[in-house]
């Protein structure tokens, strides 16, 4: 075993933390030299930092762009890690607890964690086999990593279905004969089957309508109550993120500006961007005026990032020193924290427009 898995044993209760993340960073090149060595990269993840609570969900919001499905890939390993760490306390049935660091664990050792670590992908339709019936799409990795014996399987797999939703009937039916909402099951159903313990959600309701979308938070939530899975839930809709996550962080530009409970980052959002992105989500009441913060300019590319803070070029509220130097991340209130030089200095979250 490597050095980088550490076993620990505790006392009465699991840590507090199921995953930590350290200055986590995924660099894709984009240009190379004749010899193959890279000149530039695109920074989809520009070093993030996070700890996810164990039975909890951590909403991940954000602009198309940002990084956010990005973010997920790398924790899983589906890309390599470019640098940073990303530490998964494991607790088996004795409570004893195993620390992995998955960006530096071999694909052999990863391996063992791929009943614990289960992704549910954005597109359902294109993440399924289309010549697998829903039985063996669900019972594949139930038989390949032994979940329970083979004679069993069926029974077991049927289970599952029933749990998400689906019915025994559709067991030998293949996914063109689903409606959307009925292959989301089934990616949550293939996901669940082989029991995890942290689930990383990849926008799993952006294509679905809203009566359906209500349909698989709820079932989430509820397998969450159950189960006690832990949960990153990465999507765009911050009205489904705010009603499913424990704590959420804010992303720009591969990078975490704003992180904090739920009710810390929906009431009282310190960073300029947050307070944009969360002043355009609609209410239910006809007679709420809505006053959404009109974001300047267009979103940079992550290729060539602006230098400083990466916002200041959208910020109204942008000085001299954003422009020249990236902000330090402050707790403004206990567990909300935020990058933003002007939160640093006032501490209020209300700021000054820059002058035309």
């Amino acid at each position: 075993m490597s050095e980088e898995i550490m076993t620990q044993a505790v006392e009465d209760s699991a840590p507090d933390y199921i995953l930590e993340v350290s200055g986590l960073k995924q660099y894709f090149p984009v240009a190379k030299d004749i010899f193959g060595r890279p000149l530039s990269f695109l920074r989809a993840v520009d070093g993030v930092s996070f700890k996810l609570p164990r039975g909890k969900t951590l909403g991940i919001v954000g602009e198309s762009g940002c990084g956010k499905t990005t973010l997920g890939r790398t924790i899983l390993r589906l890309y390599d890690v470019t640098e940073g760490n990303a530490i998964y306390h494991s607790m088996d049935s004795e409570g004893k607890i195993t620390d992995y660091d998955l960006a530096t664990i071999t694909r052999k050792e990863f391996y063992k964690l791929r009943t614990e670590l289960q992704l549910i992908f954005q597109d359902p339709y294109s993440s399924l086999p289309p010549r697998m019936t829903v039985g063996d799409i669900i019972g594949e990795a139930v038989r390949i990593h032994h979940i329970v014996p083979d004679s069993e399987v069926g029974n077991y797999v049927r289970s599952v279905m029933e749990r998400c939703g689906l019915q025994p009937h559709h067991y030998d039916r293949y996914p063109h004969e689903f409606s959307g909402g009925q292959r989301q099951r089934i990616c949550i159903a293939r996901a669940l089957a082989v029991k995890p313990k942290l689930v990383i959600c990849d926008e799993p309701v952006s294509a679905l309508d809203v009566s359906i979308q209500a349909q698989i938070i709820n079932l989430l939530k509820k397998l969450q109550r159950e189960e006690g899975m832990s949960y990153m839930f990465i999507s765009h809709d911050l009205s489904v993120v705010k009603y499913i996550s424990d704590e959420i962080a804010v992303m720009y530009l591969g990078n975490i500006v704003e992180m904090g409970t739920t009710h810390d980052i929906c009431t009282n959002a310190k960073h300029p961007y947050t307070q944009a992105i969360f002043s355009a989500v609609p209410v239910a009441d006809p007679h709420h005026k809505s006053d959404p913060v009109a974001l300047e300019g267009e979103l940079p590319s992550p290729a060539n990032p602006p230098a400083g803070c990466k916002f200041h070029t959208r910020c109204k509220y942008c000085t001299e020193q954003c422009a020249q130097m990236a902000p330090p991340v402050v707790e403004v209130t206990p567990g909300h924290f935020v990058a933003c030089h002007l939160a640093a200095q006032e501490g209020t979250g209300k700021y000054e427009e820059k002058e035309a």
